[in-house]
């Protein structure tokens, strides 16, 4: 819950919410903290442009000691990011988990209608969004990481909002994204 604003609002309101997280032990503590709700639902695979089994890297559990409670939250498909962060070679260690592509997991769930997709996964959010976008007609509000996201990419997911007509901007470390019919339900100085 530290790394997690919306546990606050999940927990109030009535929402239909589908839950995605990789890594096991992740995904039973989170399947624990909303055991009471009805209405959510547990995807344990991450989001890639593929389905299937693919590579995972995270700290190793025995090394998680060396490092703050920030690092457990950092897994990665791609190992670089781990080492960008200082987690040393040694303490990383490779699962193989399922993978789902965006526009499967929407299907799975039946979301015909999506209020809100927010993503923080560790930079493969450009990837997601181009193929959010790519593929799927759907007009939520988007928020999403953006820090550690290449910035071709960076761009190319810029160029789609433009093309979706989409209001974006940045708070810290994200940037919010809203569809311009959908604007007036949040009230901001400059839109």
């Amino acid at each position: 819950n530290r790394f997690d604003p919306l546990t606050k609002y999940l927990k109030e309101y009535n929402t239909n919410t589908v839950f995605v997280e990789p890594i096991k032990k992740y995904f039973e503590i989170l399947k624990n903290n909303y055991s009471n709700k009805n209405n959510f639902y547990f995807e344990n695979s991450v989001i890639s442009n593929i389905n299937g089994l693919i590579d995972i890297y995270k700290v190793a559990e025995k090394n998680l000691k060396f490092y703050d409670d920030h690092i457990s939250g950092i897994s990665s498909i791609d190992k670089n990011h781990l080492l960008k962060h200082g987690v040393k070679r040694g303490h990383i260690e490779k699962e193989k988990i399922n993978s789902i592509t965006i526009i499967d997991l929407i299907n799975k769930y039946k979301l015909n209608n999506l209020d809100l997709l927010f993503l923080d996964v560790e930079g493969a959010e450009g990837e997601i969004i181009s193929n959010f976008f790519e593929t799927s007609d759907l007009r939520p509000i988007v928020i999403f990481e953006f820090i550690h996201i290449k910035n071709y990419i960076f761009e190319k997911c810029i160029n789609l909002l433009n093309k979706k007509n989409y209001i974006y901007f940045d708070i810290d470390e994200n940037i919010i994204c809203i569809p311009t019919e959908k604007r007036k339900i949040i009230k901001l100085s400059n839109l």
